[in-house]
Parts: structure tokens; C-alpha cells; sequence
């Protein structure tokens, strides 16, 4: 067979080409309305959804695209805003504003296409009133340091929002509001997905407090006062009664892609879960665990084989080292199957990115540690200070492939070979 890892990057594509916006989004076209089409976007691979819509719709539009710095793309009519990603910036500020303004004073002839993706979340910051943007990049430091998973955190960014929680699509009211959704978190739970800019979610106040208490974020007294008297929309909310929700790509899809062309070049191919969370050093444990258990006695599954999961990983920060939650899930499988021949892993995030560095992950076999160690690094030390990035960028093993256009999340393969 070819080398472990093109194999493994070849498995990478399958899964994004799964994902690819013009593919997802021509079944799910809109009939088109009486007045007008706004178009707004939020999220990492927003504007190749805009670019893909844009050039399968024939009649007039308008609106706004919000995406990461480095992701934009010019559109034919849509204006594109680039913002900072994960923690938000004055940039994100004004295109969260230019997305409001684009919906208001809209008519029941009127028709808003929201094209939302992973990243949104960050990228449309919009403080209560009485609050700064300084405050929100407050709160989403101290939720990204938190170790919270993204149910949690969600729960809590839409109780201190302008943007999130179905408040977009209010805003709209009484156009109708068609959202399509590329999904990136585990469930596929529309209201998930970058806090629900125009999909109402079941959770206020209660459960925002309630996280905040689990995963002991602190934040200033005037924000958890702000939480606690939030009024999210609710579903059942009358201005949502015409609007259209659809899940166009998920990781579901994209491992079954890859599934499917692992099988197809002679591999069988197995998929734990598409919505895998926890800290991402315990959940490479339990990866370790299963792939040193197919070599040493070839249960639960046979050699040769190939283990793909998804879902998204958490980091509880304590270091002060660089990397992103696939490079540490990594750098921990590492250390979990050290010496062990015949396992190779990818691990990476479909937008391209792992965290806030240019790689999207990393590569990792039996002899990673041991090299870091040859190099004059300790891996063990280099993952307690969440530096997986720099223990990865020494050996060369960093996975690049830029960004993807498109954002279902983490993707995890680890090929496991027959002992020689």
C-alpha cells in the first residue's frame, strides 16, 4: 500500500470533498420569493457556501458573508467581511452590525438565506446593551481556557448576545428565513452551530449559570449579571413559524466518505462516533487503548484496520505552550502507544485550522515520543504545557493543507497494520 500518511491525507480529502459547499447546497435551493433575497453568512467556510449559491441562483440578491481572516473569497454581489477567530475582534463587531442591518425593515414577500457554518460563533460579536466588546472577548477567553464542551459553552454566549441564540433570524421577522447548515458539532443540532445565529435553541439563563458553575468560569460580576436576566427566543416563538432549517454537510457524512474510500483501496474501515467529546488528551488514551488492543490481540477488530471518529475534543488550558485540540489529542496518543509498531494517526480540523495555528493537525506513530525525545524534547513536559504544535513542528509532522472551505469538525483516523 502507498505510504501511511498520503493514505491517511487521502482519507482527509474524502471527507472534506463530502462536505464540498457546491455539492451540499444545490438539493437545498429555496423557491424564490416575491420581494426580495438577502444573503448572510458567519462561519469559516461561509463564503464558499456564498460562492455556491450565489452561482446556482438566477435572481437579484443582496447581503453579507462574516468569516476568518485568511478564509475570504470575493462573491459577485455579497459583501465580504473577514474577522478574528477564536477570540473576537472590532472587525467581527462590525460585520455582526452589517448582518443586522442587512434583515432589518424586511417584508413577508421577503426571503433571508443564512449560510452558517462553524467559526460564527466568534465572528459575530454583539454584547448586550450596556456592554463592550472588550467584555464579550472576556467572556470568550474564559470559555476557550475552560475545558467546557461546545453544548456548555453555547449555553452561555447566547445568553449574553445581540447575534445568537435564533436573535438574527428574529431580527428578520416577518421575512422568511431560510438557514443551511454545514454541521461541526456533535448531534448536528442546528441551534449548535455557531450559537444559533437564526435557530432558537431550548436553554436560557438556568443553564447558562448552570455550566458556568460545572467548569468553575470566572467572569466579572456584571456579565453573569447580564446572563442571568437574558430572554434567548424561544422555538415556539411566532416569528419562526415560516422558517426553514437544514443540516446540508456533517461529520456523520464525511467519515462515512471516508469509510468508504479506505474500503475502496482494500482497507476495512470502522467508525467509532461522529460526536466524540471530553478533554482531548483522555480521549487519545482511549483511542491508544483500542488500537493496542487490535495489535497486541486483534479484538475488537482485525488488523488491518482503520479507526475514524469525530466530534470535538476540548482543552483545558494550563500551559503556555502553542496547539490546537487535534495537535494535543496527538501529541497524547503519542505517549499512549509509544514503542507500539504498525499504528499511524491523522488527526485534524476539517476547516484547516487546529486552534489558532497554520496547521490543521499533526501525524503521530509508535516512534513519535522517542524521536522528540532523540531531538532533546520531552514529550510528556511539551504536553503538559499545551505545546503540541512545537513538539509536532520538530519532527516536520505538522499536517498543512490550509484552509478547506468548509468545517465539520474534528477528524480522526488512526491506520493500524499488521506487526512485520
Amino acid at each position: 500500500m502507498q505510504d501511511p500518511k498520503t493514505f491517511l491525507s487521502d482519507l482527509f480529502d474524502a471527507a472534506i470533498d463530502a462536505a464540498d459547499p457546491a455539492r451540499a447546497i444545490q438539493p437545498h435551493l429555496p423557491a424564490p420569493p416575491k420581494g426580495r433575497t438577502v444573503v448572510i453568512g458567519a462561519g469559516k467556510g461561509a463564503v464558499q457556501l456564498a460562492q455556491a449559491f450565489e452561482a446556482q441562483w438566477s435572481g437579484d440578491l443582496s447581503g453579507v458573508i462574516v468569516t476568518r481572516y485568511g478564509y475570504g473569497a470575493p462573491c459577485e454581489t455579497l459583501k465580504v467581511i473577514e474577522a478574528a477567530h477564536p477570540v473576537p475582534d472590532a472587525a467581527g463587531e462590525t460585520g455582526a452590525q452589517a448582518i443586522l442591518d442587512a434583515v432589518s425593515g424586511l417584508t413577508e414577500d421577503d426571503l433571508v438565506v443564512a449560510l452558517v457554518t462553524g467559526g460564527g460563533s466568534a465572528l459575530l460579536p454583539a454584547p448586550p446593551e450596556g456592554f463592550t466588546l472588550a467584555d464579550e472577548q472576556i467572556l470568550n477567553e474564559a470559555l476557550l481556557a475552560s475545558g467546557a464542551p461546545i453544548s456548555a459553552m453555547n449555553a452561555i454566549r447566547t445568553c449574553f448576545s445581540r447575534t445568537k441564540g435564533g436573535r438574527i433570524a428574529a431580527a428578520a421577522y416577518p421575512a422568511k428565513v431560510v438557514s443551511l447548515i454545514v454541521s461541526d458539532v456533535p448531534g448536528d443540532a442546528p441551534c449548535e452551530v455557531a450559537s444559533g445565529p437564526t435557530v432558537p435553541g431550548p436553554r436560557g439563563p438556568t443553564e447558562a449559570l448552570a455550566a458556568l458553575r460545572t467548569y468553575d468560569i470566572d467572569l466579572p460580576d456584571a456579565i453573569i449579571e447580564a446572563i442571568t436576566r437574558a430572554a434567548p427566543p424561544t422555538e415556539d416563538d411566532p416569528a419562526f413559524a415560516r422558517n426553514e432549517v437544514t443540516v446540508i454537510a456533517s461529520a456523520s457524512r464525511s467519515l462515512e466518505a471516508a469509510a468508504a474510500r479506505s474500503e475502496a483501496a482494500g482497507l476495512p474501515a470502522v467508525i467509532l462516533s461522529d460526536a466524540i467529546e471530553g478533554e482531548a488528551r483522555d480521549v487519545a488514551r482511549v483511542h491508544g487503548a483500542i488500537a493496542r488492543e487490535v495489535v497486541s490481540r486483534n479484538r475488537p477488530f482485525a488488523a488491518p484496520i482503520v479507526i475514524l471518529s469525530g466530534g470535538e475534543t476540548t482543552v483545558t488550558l494550563k500551559g503556555q505552550g502553542r496547539g490546537g485540540r487535534n495537535s494535543e489529542f496527538l501529541l497524547s496518543l503519542a505517549l499512549d502507544i509509544e514503542g507500539v509498531a504498525g499504528i499511524t494517526a491523522l488527526a485534524a480540523d476539517t476547516d484547516g485550522i487546529d486552534g489558532s495555528e497554520d496547521n490543521a493537525g499533526a501525524f503521530a506513530d509508535g516512534t513519535t515520543a522517542r524521536r522528540l525525545r532523540a531531538a532533546g524534547k520531552d514529550p510528556a513536559a511539551l504536553l503538559a504545557d499545551n505545546d503540541a504544535y512545537s513538539a509536532f513542528d520538530t519532527l516536520g509532522d505538522l499536517f498543512v493543507p490550509g484552509p478547506t472551505g468548509t468545517n465539520v469538525n474534528d477528524f480522526r483516523a488512526i491506520l493500524i497494520q499488521p506487526a512485520r
